[in-house]
């Protein structure tokens, strides 16, 4: 009797369970965002089947925030009402079995996306949500900079964001959940250039870059303007107008006296008015021309020496060399009122010994010393180059680089795609880079060129292309085919041969490239 009643109780049980209400097995609809680059975003939806039965057709819809747009979508028919998209199954798309996905995507702007709301699925909620898709760029990036660190801040990424990685090229530098990040343990006056992005378990945002340098840069340059005009001024009889100093007009802001000269000790430096430059400017002593170098102090400008040439022969390879270059044109600086020397050797120097020569002039001529360099293009090629070589190793208290971008035939560039013809933005553009990305700082590196026809062999261009170029790496504008990587408001201004050569050419380089340099930010 007992067992009997067991029995028909769990029958009864069994007949109850069944007659509870299944939980229904539902499609959805899952949202997410597959790219995010600042100005625009790509998202996608993946509809699922997720019953016993085939599902006809589709109709998704959602709301996207106030200022975001869908302008185009694929493997979808979209329409929109205000902030209001819908989506329904292309006319070719198949019924989607059971268990079977169908995707579309589609394009928005702009970035920093943060997701949409409201969406439905066939009239029902889509129940498969939003997933965190790849989060937006972040804002921009600044920097503040101590003797030994950098301080970077940036503006919060859109959509869900984990955390930030700081990059310095591949090398992770600081991993933060904030928006601030400090790099520390780096040397007084070196430059770094940092990669910002955002991430979360889907990956990586578009970076954000940011470049600063560290305090405690001493190079010199007094009080030269921080775009500025370098021209050289014969000391010598040529083709181009002979010019006493005092007739160069207030265009240029530095002059390079060429030259100076060697003698039988080597590293010894010499200077005097050439006596056939007097002749032709109609008498010309020492004492004249120091007056106008004092003259043209008096006018706010700076006049070097410049050492070398395409003639010069000094040469600094010993230690004993670089004493005596040192000495000796410190000597000169005190005679004839020199701010500095440039570093013009086209035969060839030694890196290591001439920093050693011009670090004991520093220490002679303190840091208002200016010391700048005219490296010839295939110089500047790589950092194994003797003359990058000197650059790098005196960064600290180099006041700019002018690179020579004439006489060259075709180069490559810092993309090193294509070698780029001379006498053209490209070449200038590309060229310069290769130093900017290497290790001068922009307001280390200026761009030399001819001051018209006569002045070089090849590479002659309009000084209107030299303001084009100077856009292109101060702002990414005016490029020719190479855009930069990035921008360099910094870069410091343009050199060139010659002052002299500027005035046979109806000073058109001067008059054209230096109120420019006066415009830029």
């Amino acid at each position: 009797m007992r067992l009997r009643a067991i029995v028909l109780a769990l029958a009864t049980l069994a007949l109850g369970l069944q007659a509870l209400p299944a939980h229904a097995a539902s499609a959805t609809a899952t949202f997410v965002k597959v790219a995010d680059w600042g100005s625009g975003f790509e998202g996608k939806v993946t509809v699922t089947n997720g019953t016993t039965t085939a599902l006809p057709s589709w109709n998704v819809q959602f709301d996207v925030p106030s200022g975001f747009t869908i302008p185009s979508a694929w493997d979808a028919v979209m329409t929109r009402n205000g902030q209001h998209y819908t989506f329904t199954n292309p006319s070719w798309a198949s019924p989607l079995a059971p268990g079977a996905s169908a995707s579309f995507g589609f394009n928005g702007s702009p970035g920093n996306f943060p997701g949409i709301t409201g969406c439905t699925l066939n009239g029902s909620s889509c129940g498969g949500g939003t997933q965190p898709g790849v989060p937006g760029a972040p804002g921009a990036v600044s920097a503040t900079t101590t003797g030994s660190a950098i301080t970077l801040s940036w503006g919060a990424a859109g959509g869900t964001v984990t955390g930030y990685r700081v990059y310095e090229g591949t090398a992770v530098k600081a991993t933060t959940t904030g928006t601030t990040a400090t790099i520390s343990g780096l040397a007084a006056c070196e430059t770094h250039t940092y990669t910002v992005k955002a991430y979360n378990a889907q990956g990586e945002s578009p970076g954000r870059d940011a470049t600063a340098t560290t305090t405690g840069c001493t190079g010199g340059g007094g009080t030269l303007p921080r775009h500025f005009l370098t021209g050289y001024w014969h000391n010598f009889v040529n083709p181009a107008v002979e010019l006493k100093l005092s007739a160069v007009p207030n265009e240029y802001d530095l002059v390079a006296i060429a030259f100076g000269e060697a003698t039988a000790n080597a590293g010894e430096v010499v200077f005097s008015v050439d006596p056939g430059l007097a002749t032709a400017v109609g008498g010309y002593t020492d004492a004249q021309f120091r007056a106008d170098v004092a003259a043209l102090h008096q006018r706010g400008k700076k006049v070097i020496l410049s050492v070398g040439g395409e003639a010069g022969r000094v040469q600094v390879a010993s230690a004993a060399a670089a004493t005596r270059f040192a000495d000796s044109v410190y000597a000169l600086m005190q005679s004839y009122g020199f701010d500095g020397v440039d570093i013009d050797l086209e035969n060839g120097l030694n890196a290591t010994y001439m920093a050693q020569a011009l670090r004991s002039l520093r220490a002679k001529a303190g840091s208002d010393l200016i010391i700048t360099m005219a490296p010839q293009t295939i110089d500047m090629q790589s950092t194994g180059m003797e003359y990058f070589k000197l650059a790098l190793s005196i960064k600290d208290i180099l006041t700019v680089v002018h690179t020579q971008f004439y006489n060259s035939g075709s180069m490559l560039g810092c993309d090193q795609a294509q070698a780029y013809g001379q006498g053209s933005v490209n070449f200038m553009t590309a060229l310069a880079c290769i130093q900017l990305e290497n290790g001068l700082r922009p307001d280390q590196v200026a761009l030399g060129l001819p001051a018209g026809p006569g002045a070089a062999g090849g590479g002659v261009v309009a000084p209107s292309l030299v303001n084009q170029a100077l856009d292109c790496l101060a702002k990414r504008t005016s490029c020719g085919t190479f855009v930069p990587p990035r921008a360099y408001p910094d870069i410091r201004g343009a050199m060139t041969w010659s002052i002299n050569w500027d005035a046979s050419n109806n000073w058109q380089f001067s008059k054209t490239v230096k109120p420019h340099l006066q415009g830029m930010p």
